[in-house]
């Protein structure tokens, strides 16, 4: 649906323009509502009702099951699927008061058309298109009646959108803004940001106590012991013997038996961790013994091994940076907000446009790099949305990019280079549609403000309930 459509205090109806698609909107506790009246009707259109009875029928032929509409009730449902009721009746008023109408014929030759009713020779088979009834549980007069709606609803929006045809100027205008050439200057920033290996102890630590309560680390030690047919029972074989032992294991943990006592009784080494904390460098049974560490004792599958483990000694320390590992990932973590306050106050300073050429070339001199490029859609090189917004500037100004890596870059727009227009190009061809698709959203889009005055939609808020009581 369109942006203008969303606030049902302003707007009245789900919208338009995407195909003939009507989009969901929710209205729940928007627009005007019935404070008595026929509680038979759930909604009005100007004169025309929308009953209780219409809106079950509509649940019941959407194809949701029941028992989605029921867990999904605090999501608004019921109130999404009431507005593309609402939106459907608005579309047929639409066509009524337009007299627009398909004849039997056409319909006829759009389901003969259908690719999927067509044998390898694309010819009809009836077979098929009763085949495809049956598959989607409806019957010939349903399907060809939901075919009608949509053709209809096409001819409406053909109707409304009919005799779009550009400018040259136009299509010329677009054309050039999109394959128009760009010059551009640009520095990498990772040359301004301080080193990871350029932080000291005492800054690490700073930093770790100004955000002890974000940088708490979970410390446990564990173990745990890895079980197969071969260890258990002495042969690679998944047999009842061997579940039989891993059920009673499981009994024994739920009668609150050791882990120290199961363990001897199996005579199966035991892996010991201790301070262990999960990282990059954990295998994948101790991450997932840490993702379960909460349950202190328990046994569970992985991949062809049975994995018993418990839990002991479970606590929050905050980074010890005597630790290696730990003290790489601090100095990650301080690196990455460095160098987003970097990158903050630039933007800031551009923004107020208290940077200017000379600042940027004094941060150049030995740094700046060029290119060129080809066009709107020229991501060789940056982020295809970093050069959409390099096209949207003015030429001089400057901008923080970002390439496909994440890597951060300063940049200038030097000059636009026009392109030559060759109006037989197929390239150009495009345009001419592209553009008048343009025009014909624009025109739907005023269509639609045309609508918001022509219909006033109000809301049985208690009809509303009343059918949501009815799934709870």
């Amino acid at each position: 649906m369109i942006n203008s459509l969303r606030n049902f205090a302003k707007t009245k109806f789900a919208g338009l323009l995407v195909f003939i698609m009507i989009i969901p909107f929710v209205f729940w506790g928007m627009g005007g509502m019935f404070s008595t009246g026929n509680t038979n009707t759930v909604a009005k259109i100007n004169k025309t009702n929308i009953s209780t009875e219409e809106f079950i029928d509509y649940l019941n032929g959407s194809g949701i099951p029941e028992k989605t509409i029921r867990e999904n009730l605090d999501q608004n449902i019921i109130e999404e699927l009431l507005s593309n009721l609402i939106s459907t009746t608005l579309l047929a008023l639409e066509i009524k008061d337009y007299d627009l109408t398909i004849s039997e014929n056409t319909l006829l030759k759009q389901i003969k058309e259908n690719k999927n009713f067509k044998d390898e020779k694309g010819n009809f088979q009836r077979i098929k298109y009763e085949k495809f009834l049956l598959e989607n549980n409806q019957s010939a007069p349903q399907f060809e009646m939901r075919l009608k709606e949509r053709e209809l609803q096409k001819s409406l929006f053909d109707y409304i959108g009919a005799g779009t045809s550009s400018p040259q100027f136009l299509i010329n205008k677009l054309f050039e803004e999109e394959n128009k050439k760009l010059q551009l200057e640009f520095i990498n920033l990772d040359k301004f940001y301080k080193k990871k290996d350029a932080f000291s102890d005492t800054e690490l630590n700073n930093f770790i106590e100004k955000n002890k309560d974000q940088l708490k680390v979970e410390y446990m030690d564990l173990n745990y012991i890895v079980i197969n047919p071969k260890n258990l029972i002495g042969i690679n074989e998944f047999n009842q013997s061997f579940f039989d032992k891993i059920d009673q294991i499981e009994i024994d943990i739920a009668n609150g038996i050791q882990f120290s006592t199961i363990s001897s009784n199996l005579d199966i080494p035991t892996i010991t961790k201790k301070n262990f904390k999960i990282s990059t460098n954990a295998n994948e049974i101790e991450k997932k013994i840490f993702e379960l560490r909460n349950i202190e004792l328990d046994i569970f599958e992985n991949n062809d091994d049975y994995i018993l483990y418990e839990v002991q000694n479970l606590e929050e320390r905050k980074p010890d940076i005597t630790d290696i590992q730990t003290k790489n990932e601090v100095k990650e973590l301080i690196f990455q907000k460095n160098k987003y306050e970097y990158n903050r106050k630039l933007i800031e300073k551009i923004s107020k446009k208290e940077f200017n050429n000379q600042d940027f070339l004094k941060m150049a001199e030995k740094n700046l790099e060029t290119t060129k490029l080809n066009s709107i859609k020229d991501n060789k090189k940056f982020e295809i949305n970093a050069v959409e917004i390099l096209y949207s500037l003015p030429v001089n100004s400057f901008t923080l990019i970002n390439d496909e890596q994440e890597n951060i870059y300063l940049a200038k727009v030097k000059k636009f280079e026009n392109i030559l227009i060759d109006e037989n190009n197929e390239k150009y061809k495009e345009y001419i549609n592209k553009q008048n698709s343009n025009i014909k959203n624009n025109m739907l889009k005023s269509y639609d403000f045309y609508l918001n005055d022509k219909y006033e939609i109000d809301l049985n808020k208690k009809t509303i309930e009343r059918v949501k009581n009815y799934f709870q």
